[in-house]
């Protein structure tokens, strides 16, 4: 069974949190904290507490259960509220400056639950039970 945590309103760009997402999608919670903690980028602490909060919210609906097999099932980031200030520009002018900010969730589940692949018998099944063309004869010149 699967828990969700969510991360609202964090102030930076969803375009740098995105990066760090990237780079923890499917992995093992384990593996996933620790890439995390050895991230020197600023978003990656509030990333790393937002999976310890998916792994206890997991461990809180299956009691008993083992967390070891636990992936990073699903995590996505949006676009949240845009802080919109003014910077003096040449010329009495003003140019906008757009503080950005994201939205971000986690949804951790187990391996076995997760989605299975095609395997490559089931490719190789599906392309041999295609039709193939057939080829235009050839003609001879002399």
């Amino acid at each position: 069974m699967e828990a969700v945590a969510k991360l609202n309103n964090y102030p930076t760009s969803p375009r740098k949190m995105r990066l760090l997402v990237d780079l923890i999608r499917g992995m093992k919670v384990e593996k996933a904290l620790a890439i995390l903690e050895h991230n020197p980028k600023h978003p990656a602490v509030p990333l790393r507490k937002l999976v310890v909060s998916a792994i206890s919210n997991w461990k809180s609906k299956n009691e008993g259960s083992d967390e070891s097999a636990l992936i990073v099932k699903t995590i996505f980031v949006d676009g949240a509220r845009v802080i919109k200030r003014m910077r003096p520009a040449p010329q009495g002018r003003g140019y906008r400056v757009r503080k950005r900010s994201n939205h971000v969730t986690v949804i951790v589940d187990t391996a076995a639950v997760a989605a299975p692949k095609k395997s490559a018998v089931a490719k190789v099944a599906a392309t041999e039970a295609k039709p193939k063309k057939a080829a235009p004869a050839k003609t001879k010149k002399d």
